[in-house]
């Protein structure tokens, strides 16, 4: 009865849990925060007992630099929850930071974000943990809906919308018409495996030791899916494998480039399954309007540009492809009453 007078004077909050990164939007407020998915813990000796230190930016910051007894963790891999605490003690600080205020004084309904692919286990711990943290009232949606609806796509008109989101842990593709998804197909290969192959790229041509948080730079500053008309170059730091010694080598975009082409081919095929599995009607609205590009991998350059070759389809990154599934939640926020329809009613919990 506490938790649902407090609830009254409390801000619904919605999350787009992701492996890489949680972005949280309030209502009335919008995106409050983006931060990694990371939590820094320290060993207190006592068998089962972790005390957190850092969570976010500050944890990630940690990577790899830690001392003894303290390790940075990833709570979430491929989508869903690796490890139940620390998702909950991750949840209760972005809700915390969020909110502005102490959870015994505010308790928040919740919309989060799972990938269309998770298993109802899965969808269990994300509101088990969600409600743990502190909130009122959970409910999930399925992320390629919430990537369609902050990407602006008409999805409760009666023709075909088709997202792409290629996150940190996954790869999700979904046509939607009548405000539900009529196809979705996943892949856990996404952000994380392309960090993945820059760091072995290296090792095996460079005989080169790099961190994820230097892959992630490659990444980001020559990171391509399509040949450039100049190649970019990059001077890279780790450490030389024969002797243990530091090192620097350049790197072009080009080498990046093959390294993470398995990946992107990977990508295409799963798009071009779902579009095989289309109906004919809606399949005609897709080639008439295109598909839209969200999450980090949409800023892959020259991601669009390859996909509209090979499938012969317009291709339109959103305006905002990190943010899009956050803005999406906010729009079901500002109608949580009347749009439970498109949440799934059988996971909402209520504490």
């Amino acid at each position: 009865m506490f938790k649902w007078i407090a609830g009254l004077f409390s801000r619904d909050v919605g999350i787009d849990l992701g492996t890489a990164n949680i972005v949280v939007y309030v209502q009335g407020r919008g995106i409050v925060l983006s931060e990694p998915s990371a939590v820094a813990i320290k060993h207190t000796g006592r068998k089962g007992k972790e005390e957190v230190i850092a969570v976010g930016a500050s944890a990630k910051a940690m990577v790899g630099k830690t001392p003894a007894g303290v390790v940075t963790v990833r709570p979430l891999q491929h989508g869903v929850i690796a490890d139940f605490d620390m998702t909950e003690a991750m949840i209760g600080h972005f809700m915390t930071a969020a909110t502005g205020r102490r959870h015994i004084l505010a308790h928040p309904r919740v919309v989060i974000c799972v990938p269309a692919c998770v298993t109802e286990v899965e969808r269990r711990a994300v509101i088990d943990a969600t409600l743990g943290a502190g909130a009122r009232e959970a409910y999930v949606i399925d992320e390629p809906i919430a990537a369609a609806m902050g990407a602006g796509l008409p999805i409760h008109e009666p023709r075909g919308n088709m997202v792409v989101d290629i996150g940190g842990g996954t790869s999700e593709v979904a046509v939607l018409s009548l405000g539900g998804i009529v196809v979705s197909k996943s892949l856990r290969s996404a952000g994380d495996e392309i960090d993945a192959a820059i760091v072995n790229m290296l090792r095996q041509n460079y005989t080169l030791c790099i961190g994820d948080v230097t892959a992630e730079e490659i990444k980001i500053n020559i990171g391509t899916a399509m040949p450039l008309a100049e190649p970019l170059v990059m001077e890279v730091k780790g450490r030389d494998l024969m002797d243990g010694l530091p090192k620097a080598v350049r790197i072009s975009s080009e080498e990046v480039r093959e390294a993470l082409n398995p990946i992107t081919l990977r990508i295409e095929e799963m798009v071009k399954d779902a579009l095989e599995q289309t109906p004919p009607e809606l399949a005609r609205d897709i080639v008439d309007q295109g598909m839209v590009l969200t999450g980090g991998g949409a800023l892959l350059r020259g991601m669009g540009e390859r996909l509209r070759r090979t499938l012969n389809v317009p291709v339109i990154t959103a305006e905002q492809p990190l943010f899009s599934v956050a803005l999406g939640v906010g729009r079901v926020l500002d109608e949580l009453d009347a749009m439970k329809k498109i949440l799934i009613a059988v996971d909402k919990g209520v504490q």
